[in-house]
C-alpha cells in the first residue's frame, strides 16, 4: 500500500526495538518534546502495554479512560482518544495493561495489521495539523509493533551502547523488510541512534565503531550520554528537557531533533 508523505501531512515515525532496555520510550518521549521546542506539535502515541510514556509525561491511570487499546479494538474516534498533555504543543493517545490482551485478540481481526494505519488516517486527524507522530512500540515483534510499521514512514531504532548491541538489529531489519514487502512498501529505516553512551568506556566506543561500520549513515550522528538527569526525569513525570533543561542529555535530544528535521527538511514554524 502505498502511503507517501506531503507537507500537509504529519511524519509518522515507530520507535522500535524488540529488545527491551534500549531507551526505546525515554527517546519518544524527550524527541517529542525536543520537536516541540522546535515549534513542532506533536503527537506521541503510546504503544507499549507497560504505559511508560504515559506516566513520563504525567497522564495519571484514572485520566487513562479511552486508551490506544479503544482506538485500536473498539475503534473510538481519534478526539476521544488524543489528551494533551503538560507541554503546549505535545499531545498523547495513552496506554494501559490492556493493551497486553490486544495481540491475542487482533489475531482474529482480517485488517490486524492495518488497524493503527487506518485510524490515523481519519479525516478528524487533519484538524490537529501534527507535525510529527511517534509511536512508542513494546520491547517486541509482535502485531503491535507490526502495526505501528504499517502505519509508519519510517523507523528510528534506539541501539544501547553495549555488548551484543548489534546482534538483535537484524531479526529487527527482517521483519522492516518483511512489512515493506507484504504492507508497507514505502516503509523506510530513519536511523539508528546511539544511547547510554558513555564516552570513557572502550566498549561504548567499539560498538559505535562497529555500529557506523556496518551501517553507515544510517547512524545518527547525535550520540545520547549515560546521564543520570535523563534517568531521573520519569519519576517527576516531565522529559529531561524540562526536568534539567541545560543538563547533557537534554542537549543531545535538542541534536537529534534538529539533526532529524534537517534529513526530513522541516524547519521549525
Amino acid at each position: 500500500m502505498s502511503d507517501l508523505i506531503t507537507s500537509t501531512q504529519p511524519k509518522i515515525i515507530a520507535i522500535a526495538n524488540q529488545k527491551g532496555g534500549v531507551g526505546k520510550t525515554t527517546t519518544a518521549i524527550n524527541l517529542s518534546a525536543a520537536l516541540v521546542e522546535q515549534g513542532c506539535n506533536v503527537l506521541l502515541i503510546d504503544l507499549d502495554p507497560q504505559g511508560n510514556a504515559s506516566t513520563g509525561l504525567g497522564v495519571e491511570l484514572e485520566e487513562r479512560e479511552n486508551t490506544t487499546y479503544e482506538l485500536l479494538l473498539d475503534e473510538v474516534a481519534l478526539e476521544d482518544v488524543i489528551q494533551a498533555t503538560e507541554i503546549d504543543g505535545l499531545c498523547i493517545v495513552p496506554a494501559t495493561v490492556d493493551l497486553s490482551s490486544a495481540d491475542i485478540e487482533l489475531i482474529a481481526n482480517e485488517k490486524r495489521s492495518f488497524l493503527l494505519h487506518d485510524a490515523l488516517r481519519q479525516p478528524a486527524m487533519e484538524r490537529y495539523r501534527f507535525d510529527y507522530i511517534l509511536i512508542d512500540c513494546p520491547p517486541s515483534l509482535n502485531l503491535l509493533t507490526v502495526n505501528a510499521m504499517v502505519a509508519s514512514h519510517s523507523v528510528l531504532v534506539p541501539l544501547q551502547s553495549e555488548f551484543f548491541a548489534l546482534e538483535g538489529l537484524s531479526q529487527l531489519m527482517l521483519t522492516i523488510r518483511e512489512v515493506r514487502q507484504s504492507a508497507n512498501k514505502d516503509l523506510r529505516i530513519e536511523g539508528i541512534v546511539l544511547t547510554m553512551y558513555d564516552a570513557r568506556n572502550n566498549l561504548s566506543q567499539q560498538v559505535e565503531k562497529d555500529a557506523r561500520d556496518n551501517l553507515g549513515d544510517l547512524v545518527f550522528s547525535t550520540i545520547i550520554p549515560r546521564n543520570v538527569r535523563v534517568s531521573e526525569a520519569p519519576s517527576y513525570a516531565m522529559p529531561v528537557l524540562d526536568f534539567d533543561t541545560t543538563s547533557k542529555g537534554a542537549q543531545a535530544y535538542r541534536q537529534l531533533a534538529e539533526e532529524l528535521m534537517r534529513k526530513n527538511e522541516r524547519v521549525a514554524a
